[in-house]
């Protein structure tokens, strides 16, 4: 899970982003769920590695710990 957050803004038709809301609904799914699971599925697809905030403080908390 990723504890920090950074604002992005897009455009995108207004009919568009109706359709993906009421989608996302229906699926009990917020719509920035959805879009951070295709970012980050697009970011793999294409073998670019990345490590969530938050990754490194809990693998930082759990090695002190060992």
């Amino acid at each position: 899970m990723e504890l920090k957050t950074a604002r992005l803004t897009l455009l995108i038709d207004p009919a568009k982003k109706k359709a993906f809301e009421t989608l996302c609904a229906r699926q009990d799914l917020t719509p920035s769920q959805v879009v951070r699971r295709m970012i980050r599925d697009y970011l793999v697809e294409h073998g670019i590695e990345f490590v969530p905030s938050g990754q490194v403080a809990v693998a930082e908390s759990v090695e002190a710990d060992v």
